[in-house]
């Protein structure tokens, strides 16, 4: 009776071991003292401006007249004109021509751009550079992947996957991928863990334009595809064997 009943406490505490270790698997930004006993110095340049990136530039000053060259609509619609940054990082604006803009946030641009202007207008006039594709994709084991438009072009790794149904069970909070694409178009593979806090800190916490994020799957997604794989396998050679037994049946007959 005494080896019965150590045999269950035994089992019971490994069962409130093993569910333990697995909770901590689960909050998000675990030891948030960390974060705030740590001297934070947050510096943002702004969304740089890369090649395959959409851009409407608006020109505008106290006279509409001598601004309107700068302003180009597409015909039929009188939506503003986007100018596609090329593979060099140069667009083609009117009037001025060739702008290289790769690798300078939209202010530098606009700075840019008020300076080039000023040889065609008497006043410094007012530029408003916007990203019209800023998109980030989620994918993995969340409850709604797919690709979402940001356009207060700002946007977090948290805010992302909320955008996306947060992770689902199954998805992994301390391996949780991000894919960027660098200016020189190289890519580069970076590991986020959800569960500390200090990731709120990383370089990488702040997403820019065309960032993929991937939630891996866990051990228990992973088994139950095998078996799902292998159910399926099994039934598909029952089924020939079947349909070979009636076929053998019906020829002997």
């Amino acid at each position: 009776m005494r080896k019965l009943k150590r045999l269950t406490l035994g089992a019971l505490l490994a069962f409130l071991l093993v569910s333990c270790q697995s909770y901590k698997k689960v909050p998000y930004l675990q030891d948030t003292a960390f974060v705030n006993d740590t001297e934070q110095s947050v510096h943002q340049t702004g969304v740089k401006v890369m090649p395959k990136d959409l851009l409407t530039i608006a020109v505008s000053c106290s006279t509409p007249e001598l601004a309107a060259p700068f302003n180009l609509v597409n015909s039929g619609t009188d939506t503003p004109q986007q100018y596609l940054v090329d593979n060099q990082g140069n667009i083609n604006f009117p009037v001025l021509g060739e702008i290289h803009v790769g690798g300078l946030t939209k202010l530098e641009i606009e700075n840019l751009i008020i300076d080039k202007l000023k040889v065609y207008l008497k006043e410094a006039p007012l530029v408003t550079v916007r990203i019209v594709n800023y998109r980030i994709s989620v994918l993995g084991e969340v409850n709604k992947p797919g690709s979402f438009v940001v356009s207060n072009e700002k946007i977090n790794l948290l805010e992302a996957l909320a955008m996306a149904g947060d992770l689902t069970i199954y998805g992994m909070r301390d391996n949780v991928k991000l894919i960027r694409t660098g200016q020189d178009n190289k890519q580069e593979i970076i590991t986020m863990d959800l569960n500390k806090a200090e990731t709120v800190l990383s370089p990488y916490y702040q997403l820019q334009q065309n960032d993929i994020i991937y939630v891996t799957p866990n051990k228990t997604k992973a088994k139950n595809s095998d078996v799902g794989t292998s159910t399926g396998l099994w039934f598909s050679g029952v089924s020939i064997l079947v349909s070979i037994a009636n076929l053998l049946i019906t020829i002997l007959r």
